[in-house]
């Protein structure tokens, strides 16, 4: 796995990895080196010199830096010496590039080839609210796209079946771990949320199609239009990630007909009524009840918050929640 090294001027790089581990877990072979006021340029060299020692792989090595020709960038430049065929320096540090950064890990192994993926991610990453903000420039973009005629209902695309490379269940969602971290280790190419509640609720819909990374789109759709969906031959080049608020949710769709053999339990919020049985899973009896009505039709299920993750024993979660429910 290629090694990350994030420097900075002061604690931004040690802020910026702590963000990052808040929205994708722990990541290895991940270091972040800082410039205080009382620092040497020999002082964080020596920090980038350590972190390379403990990586996995130090012949991969990718340095995410605040500033162009500051002392962080300059120390990198000066280790990367000798390494210029597979090391690689990114300056204009920000959270979008670091978290493209931890998910092109999962595609890449190469250090330049990340560092590439990722600069138009950091770029995009910048945008105001009001959009009219924004330079003239970037919103031509916009006025590239292409409209599309109506494909004709009943013509077969591909193999004429969607394929479904994760079905998560999140109270949440579509959200930052989602987005970035899942959405990097499936490659989908639409997310459809599916959920009566939020398909009735514009502002939620809305805050969910706008939270789709770069390149992803984003659909928020009822559970009887996602079985209509599923039987539709249109879709068959569709590669779909599909989220529901709850296990309840997720039951309808697949009596319904969505051919889901593997659920990933992600996050099940707690409230009034139920027990812990995770850091991230509450249930109560209808909860139970439900999940095991899904695994008697088969479905598998994978626990876990985030792809680097270790799963959870799905059978003793159930187990314990039965014990304290009573």
């Amino acid at each position: 796995m290629v090694g990350i090294i994030i420097a900075s001027h002061g604690e931004f790089a040690a802020g910026i990895y702590q963000s990052g581990q808040m929205i994708l877990g722990e990541q290895e072979n991940v270091k972040a080196c800082t410039l205080k006021p009382s620092d040497g340029p020999e002082g964080i060299r020596k920090q980038m010199e350590d972190a390379i020692a403990s990586f996995d792989d130090p012949s991969q090595v990718l340095f995410l830096v605040d500033l162009w020709g500051g002392t962080p960038f300059n120390q990198a430049s000066a280790l990367i010496a000798g390494h210029e065929d597979t090391w690689a320096i990114v300056s204009g540090l920000n959270l979008p590039m670091l978290i493209e950064a931890y998910g092109a890990r999962f595609t890449s192994e190469s250090a330049q080839e990340i560092a590439g993926m990722i600069v138009e991610t950091a770029v995009e990453g910048i945008k105001t609210k009001p959009e009219s903000l924004m330079p003239k420039k970037k919103e031509a973009v916009a006025q590239t796209e292409v409209k599309q005629g109506t494909i004709p209902k009943g013509t077969v695309i591909g193999d004429g079946h969607m394929k479904y490379v994760l079905a998560r269940i999140d109270t949440r969602l579509l959200h930052g771990q989602v987005a970035t971290g899942w959405t990097k280790a499936v490659q989908p190419n639409r997310i459809i949320a599916v959920s009566d509640s939020v398909a009735h609720d514009a502002l939620r819909k809305q805050m969910i199609e706008q939270a789709a990374p770069p390149g992803v789109k984003a659909h928020v759709v009822p559970i009887e239009k996602m079985c209509e969906l599923d039987k539709d031959t249109r879709f068959g080049n569709t590669k779909a990630m599909l989220l529901f608020e709850t296990p309840q949710d997720a039951l309808r769709a697949i009596e319904g007909g969505v051919q889901i053999k593997k659920l990933n339990l992600g996050s099940m919020a707690h409230s009034l009524g139920k027990v812990v049985v995770s850091k991230t899973v509450s249930m109560d009896k209808k909860d139970v009840e439900t999940l095991e009505k899904l695994k008697k039709l088969g479905v598998e299920f994978d626990v876990r918050k985030v792809p680097g993750d270790a799963p959870e024993n799905f059978d003793a979660m159930l187990k314990k929640a039965k014990a304290e429910l009573g």
